[in-house]
């Protein structure tokens, strides 16, 4: 098989292991907490603090995978994320909510290994399968679309301890996704390319494109996220709805995320980046409009069915326009900071979420989210038209 292509389909595999981890964690945490948690507004703190943990290890895993190599760094990641589904596990036999918020730091911790994904099969494809590679990976998430909430459905019961089936599974998950890695080849920097010129990191992030990027990929993760980690007590505590429900709710999210990346690398190469961007950042908002109409099962579904697909688009346009900004030797430090700062904002959403969904409920939790967005199309707008003026001055 082609390098390209098994690269893709290894890194493929990894991005479903993690994306159904993810899924695990993030359907039943909530549910876990919020019986044991010390304050009800803490519920879903183990989830937040699955990406707290990515937002203080990013820039750090990025600069170690240039040390250890993007195979054996990866390998470490698993390790890391068994350690996770360990603790959860002990977390429910033991009915210990730190224990849960331990779980949930460490897979966050997994997670900036993770992340990594798309940039690592990106570094290996020559330009014009870029889009398509990133794309490919990232579609490996619908995976967990569907299979996540049905492990999350047997796991509930599987021990005789309700939820400790499902973390098992969490280990699995980690477990395959080693098993695939020893079949990844992405070389690493030739000596001439680590050796390379490298600008101060500040001259970097203020280039036009780097702060479009980071901004619009920012903005679309921390919303998607603030937003679906309320979902499930939104549905089930302040709705009344079923567990299953959730479940099901957060099922077709995931696969709204994941499912175009089969396409959306085609149409970013066909309309451009920035349109795609655009794209994704008014479906988010529409995500946001349904929201406020009502709460329904349906209306939580298409919700937040929209609100996967508007986060795909935008989040894996962002990131082909970031890989223009840096160069070879100046790779895994602009890769590092740009998850960095998706991290540390998604953060604080994830720790505010929990206390807003509590005191101010569910339609507060969407009106705040919306003006993000605005702000988001603000800058790439501005970035496309300062790109557009230099295009005619250089002409």
């Amino acid at each position: 098989m082609n390098r390209d292509y098994r690269n893709v389909l290894v890194l493929w595999i990894c991005q479903a292991c993690f994306g159904t981890g993810r899924a695990l964690l993030i359907a039943t945490a909530p549910l876990v907490a919020y019986p044991i948690a010390p304050h009800k507004a803490l519920a879903t703190l183990p989830t937040a603090l699955v990406v707290i943990g990515t937002a203080l290890s990013a820039y750090f895993i990025s600069m170690l995978t240039r040390s250890t190599g993007r195979r054996n760094g990866f390998l470490i990641g698993t390790t890391v994320a068994t350690l996770s589904g360990i603790a959860c596990c002990a977390a429910v036999l033991y009915q210990n909510f730190w224990l849960l918020a331990a779980g949930g730091l460490l897979f966050g911790i997994f997670a900036s290994f993770a992340q990594l994904y798309r940039f690592a099969v990106a570094d290996a494809a020559p330009d014009h399968f870029k889009s398509k590679a990133i794309s490919l990976v990232l579609a490996g998430g619908v995976v967990a679309g569907f299979i996540g909430p049905k492990l999350a459905n047997v796991g509930e019961s599987l021990f005789g301890v309700l939820f400790l089936g499902v973390y098992v599974f969490v280990i699995g998950t980690a477990a395959v996704a080693a098993l695939s890695l020893l079949f990844l080849d992405v070389p690493p920097l030739s000596h001439k390319d680590r050796s390379g010129p490298q600008r101060p990191l500040g001259t970097v992030m203020r280039q036009p494109v780097f702060l479009s990027s980071a901004l619009s990929a920012t903005i679309a993760q921390a919303v998607m996220n603030f937003l679906m980690t309320a979902t499930p007590i939104a549905m089930v505590f302040q709705c009344g709805y079923a567990r299953a429900d959730a479940y099901d709710v957060i099922a077709w999210h995931i696969v709204g995320m994941f499912a175009p990346g089969f396409i959306t690398g085609w149409l970013i190469a066909k309309l451009g980046e920035v349109p795609m961007i655009l794209l994704g950042l008014a479906l988010e908002g529409l995500c946001i409009a349904i929201a406020l109409s009502g709460i329904e099962v349906f209306d939580f579904w298409l919700a937040l069915l929209l609100l996967g697909v508007g986060w795909n688009f935008t989040f894996t346009a962002s990131t082909k326009l970031v890989t223009t900004a840096h160069t070879p030797a100046e790779r895994e430090k602009t890769q590092g900071m740009v998850n960095q700062i998706i991290y540390t904002v998604v953060a604080i959403g994830s720790l505010s979420s929990g206390a807003l969904i509590h005191y101010l409920g569910w339609s507060w939790v969407n009106i705040i989210a919306a003006p993000a967005l605005v702000l988001a199309a603000g800058v790439t707008i501005w970035y496309a038209v300062s790109q557009k003026r230099a295009a005619t001055a250089s002409a």
